[in-house]
């Protein structure tokens, strides 16, 4: 009986282990409880994992100042928007009190629309659709919108004078993919960018991108912009290569994290530009901090996934610090919600990884600046 007892205490204890990520809190005083929802295995699992880890660094480093502190769980959602609610209710089980949403633009569309009804506040490090935070008034992103990423890159492309004829290919059953490809055709009009070809492609046939590779070199483009996520873009860089078709190519948030992509040539990525709230190679106190730390901890250069980990988990703990103790651990979700609101929608101004003087507007939409890097040498450069 005795070793029943002893077996049955390991095995919680165990499990206590695993369920918990980012440093222990300290005992007593009682701790928030934040949670958020990702692909931590699948296609998608570097940007649930980047997050994840991203974030789990910020908890480690706010509890080990023995002030507020913290407790994070993540749960895998595969990139999946029905396994992502029923995530999100597994932390509710476990009484999260501050949600980090989800991780990608489809599962945040639906975690989003719980966490309003739930009045639970979120802070989504990267997911990016206007619908994720439209209509919602505790629901705040770190990322930029897609519409300002698609406005915002073809207004990089004229400025710089990137591109003569110019491809787009984009993914017409995405929410991410699809609403960055809209505004950045409109500003592209509006700034005389001349666009040549206009292809898509879907879930189901992204593995394939001959016909819109063929469409684009018939017709001269020598700059493609790929609104997407890094995996389809791995492939269409690779069969660019197989015919000798090599434009240049300009991307958004969604390809960080093609380097760090399993059996891809690298080599093949040379050159590619896109624009992202975080750059690894700037020289400021914070992010030189923040690379050092995490490459220590997870042997690696974060990305912006990770730095909007980080930040999402700093500006919460920042805020939490702006109430000047009107926010507290005892307090359940709901009036942790709205007093986040109002700081969030007040005058809260916020210094992290991924910007500084950064603040939110009444849709819950980020203001900061983006950078732009391109590939050079199998790492991200400042340009």
């Amino acid at each position: 009986m005795k070793k029943v007892i002893i077996m049955a205490l390991v095995l919680l204890l165990a499990v206590t282990l695993v369920a918990c990520t980012g440093a222990e809190p300290k005992a007593g005083g009682g701790a928030f409880k934040i949670g958020g929802t990702g692909p931590l295995t699948g296609g998608a699992a570097i940007y649930g994992n980047s997050v994840k880890q991203g974030a789990e660094l910020a908890v480690a480093e706010i509890n080990a100042l023995e002030g507020i502190q913290l407790q994070l769980r993540y749960q895998d959602d595969e990139h999946n928007a029905e396994k992502a609610v029923n995530a999100y209710n597994a932390l509710k089980d476990w009484k999260m009190q501050i949600s980090l949403s989800s991780v990608t633009t489809t599962p945040g569309i639906a975690t989003s629309k719980e966490s309003f009804d739930d009045r639970m506040f979120g802070l989504t490090p990267s997911a990016s659709s206007t619908a994720v935070t439209e209509g919602k008034d505790n629901i705040f992103q770190m990322c930029f919108a897609d519409p300002n990423q698609g406005s915002a890159s073809a207004q990089y492309i004229s400025n710089n004078n990137l591109a003569t004829k110019i491809a787009v290919i984009y993914k017409n059953d995405d929410a991410y993919s699809k609403g960055i490809y809209e505004t950045f055709e409109i500003t592209a009009k509006e700034l005389a960018l001349e666009i040549v070809s206009i292809t898509t492609f879907t879930e189901d046939s992204q593995t394939d991108f001959s016909v819109q590779i063929t469409d684009a070199q018939s017709k001269g483009a020598d700059f493609i912009f790929l609104p997407m996520y890094y995996t389809p873009a791995s492939l269409i860089f690779k069969q660019c290569d197989t015919i000798g078709y090599r434009p240049k190519f300009f991307g958004v948030d969604g390809m960080d994290g093609i380097l760090t992509l399993e059996g891809f040539d690298i080599g093949l990525a040379e050159g590619v530009m896109l624009l992202t709230p975080f750059s690894a190679d700037a020289t400021d106190p914070l992010t030189k901090n923040f690379v050092t730390k995490y490459n220590e901890k997870y042997g690696e250069i974060p990305n912006q996934f990770a730095a909007g980990g980080y930040d999402s988990v700093y500006a919460i703990y920042k805020a939490i610090l702006a109430s000047d103790g009107d926010i507290a651990p005892t307090m359940g979700h709901a009036e942790i919600c709205e007093k986040l609101i109002a700081i969030f929608n007040g005058n809260f101004v916020f210094d992290g990884v991924t910007g500084t003087g950064v603040s939110w507007d009444s849709n819950g939409q980020v203001s900061k600046d983006p950078k732009a890097v391109v590939i050079k040498n199998g790492e991200y450069v400042g340009m």
